[in-house]
């Protein structure tokens, strides 16, 4: 999202937006200020906050967009139009190309917020940048009882940690990703900062080399997460996969837990 809100900057960036088009009711998070009120302002610069990526423009109003796991964002012609296929919202901006989301799968969890002066919506609950100092202190001083892995993609602990970055997190670090976070010893907890910066400084060289929008299958740019039955990148040993009712994690037993083998979450327990 970070790499995306630079590349939606630098083509959109000093604009104005003539148009706002929601493409799907139900995507829109917020009833008021209405979607209206952000047609006619100048679009001052795009950040990233977390998983959203935040789009700010003058009089301190600012439209957020989450992707969810399947959300796309395209920058298109301004003589496209007609609903896409799981459609989002369109933005039609003056001289500039039109930014259009869309949502591939069937569960809608790609999200549109508009924002007036002063209100923080969702941004408010987020804990601190995952690359940020703030981040650092906390992973090396958290007493939380919560297993690695849903701890570090709860955004109220840490923003901007997805599942995929999870497992690679957790595999860098050398960690099972069912470590209690609050147990950790303090060399564990030194790897989990250095794997945090590491995993996702990279993922942001990365993605700064994709053009235009975000699109297509981005499962290529993770080390582990999806190639459960893959060589380990580490030692070359099989990556085994945790499955859920709708995801996976992945992981290796030999660099991360002691050459056990997890169990199927469903079954609540480890194979021993």
């Amino acid at each position: 999202m970070a790499a995306l809100a630079e590349r939606l900057e630098a083509a959109l960036a000093g604009s104005r937006l003539e148009q706002v088009e929601p493409l799907s009711f139900s995507s829109l998070k917020t009833a008021t200020p209405g979607h209206g009120q952000l047609v006619g302002r100048t679009l001052a610069g795009i950040t990233c906050r977390g998983k959203y990526d935040v789009l700010c423009f003058e009089g301190g109003f600012r439209l957020l967009l989450h992707l969810g796991q399947s959300g796309r964002v395209r920058l298109e012609r301004r003589t496209v139009t007609g609903r896409p296929r799981g459609g989002v919202v369109r933005l039609g901006f003056d001289g500039r190309p039109q930014l259009t989301v869309t949502e591939a799968a069937k569960e809608r969890r790609a999200g549109w917020w508009v924002l007036g002066p002063g209100d923080d919506g969702p941004l408010a609950t987020l804990g601190p940048e995952a690359t940020s100092p703030q981040a650092a202190a906390l992973v090396r001083s958290t007493a939380a009882s919560r297993q690695l892995h849903p701890w570090l993609r709860d955004q109220q602990s840490l923003a901007g940690i997805g599942r995929g970055y999870a497992d690679d997190i957790c595999h860098r670090a050398h960690l099972s990703p069912f470590a209690i976070v609050g147990r950790l010893d303090p060399a564990e907890r030194e790897r989990l900062v250095g794997a945090i910066a590491g995993v996702l400084e990279e993922a942001l060289v990365r993605e700064r080399q994709r053009q235009g929008g975000l699109e297509g299958d981005l499962g290529d740019r993770f080390a582990v997460h999806r190639r459960a039955g893959s060589p380990c990148p580490g030692c070359h040993g099989v990556l085994e996969r945790v499955s859920f009712a709708s995801t996976e994690l992945v992981y290796c037993p030999h660099c991360q837990c002691d050459d056990r083998v997890l169990a199927d979450r469903r079954l609540s327990r480890l194979l021993r």
